[in-house]
């Protein structure tokens, strides 16, 4: 941890809010496949940790400084969607907005360096957990629904873990089988292909551990402009950590089905009923990222 880092986190979370969080994080999953081919080419430079994850587009900086300007427009009643990760920030013509983004870049940046400090290797994806917190965080401060979300006299009678009316997260990825296959594809591509780079040299480990999830990130600037694309980086991440470790495509793949039920899961828990983002892939990573810790 340094200093000019944690001024450029500031900077990161401000060009975050400014752009909205998904946007910027669509930015992270391009970093991270120019990263990759870094490493791939030989590069001494760690592309992947000081730009896709460190302060100018790491999810636990930008995503959350756009998640939290969100909040705040919403709480201040100059935007009408405290859960709206696509809006750019700059949009809201606040500049108190942007400044909300740039502390809770902050935030992310010693959360992740404290949690770098304290947990051994590997324990968990300290950027997912981060960025869980800080949403968390984020709703506990600007939301009025708390953690879990309330639910309204219509989820009440429908149950708290089935969704429906604008009380969602994905209408065309909440079908367990819908869930299934796409997981189910999405996986197998991933886990072949981390299995076949990390099979050439286990130097190329970012790259084999990485494209997958960069991949899914950078896909949701279909997203961002309305296209019904699925959201699959908390599966392609697991798929390839878990077929590196365990050295098969097929413990892969369980692993990368698990986390997108798990995801959907964190969705119906903390995201439907709320009325600020808390990211469900985020926290099915960081789950899944501590049961492979256990389980390798």
């Amino acid at each position: 941890m340094n200093f000019a880092t944690l001024l450029a986190s500031f900077g990161g979370g401000v060009f975050g809010a400014a752009l909205g969080g998904l946007p910027a994080f669509v930015f992270t999953g391009f970093a991270v496949l120019i990263g990759a081919a870094a490493v791939l080419g030989g590069s001494s430079f760690d592309f992947i940790s000081n730009v896709a994850f460190g302060p100018v587009f790491g999810p636990h900086i930008a995503f959350c400084g756009g998640v939290a300007a969100a909040a705040y427009a919403a709480k201040k009643g100059i935007h009408n969607a405290g859960k709206d990760i696509v809006s750019g920030g700059a949009g809201f013509n606040d500049p108190m907005a942007l400044l909300i983004g740039g502390l809770f870049g902050i935030l992310g940046y010693l959360l992740v360096s404290i949690f770098n400090t304290i947990f051994p290797a590997g324990f968990t994806d300290n950027v997912a957990l981060t960025v869980f917190l800080s949403n968390t965080i984020t709703r506990v401060t600007f939301g009025k629904t708390g953690v879990f979300g309330t639910l309204s006299e219509e989820a009440k009678a429908r149950g708290r873990f089935t969704p429906g009316g604008n009380e969602v997260w994905l209408p065309h990825q909440q079908d367990f089988g819908q869930i299934f296959i796409i997981s189910l594809g999405v996986s197998l591509v991933a886990a072949w292909y981390a299995l076949a780079v990390i099979g050439v040299d286990q130097a190329y480990f970012p790259a084999a551990a990485f494209v997958g999830f960069g991949i899914s990130a950078a896909s949701l600037i279909l997203l961002c402009i309305g296209t019904n694309v699925p959201v699959t980086h908390h599966m392609t991440i697991i798929a390839s950590l878990s077929a590196i470790a365990s050295g098969s495509l097929v413990v892969g793949v369980i692993m990368g089905i698990i986390s997108g039920f798990l995801g959907e899961l964190a969705s119906r828990t903390f995201f439907i009923h709320g009325d600020t983002h808390i990211d469900p892939p985020a926290t099915a990573i960081f789950i899944m990222t501590f049961l492979l810790w256990v389980i390798f």
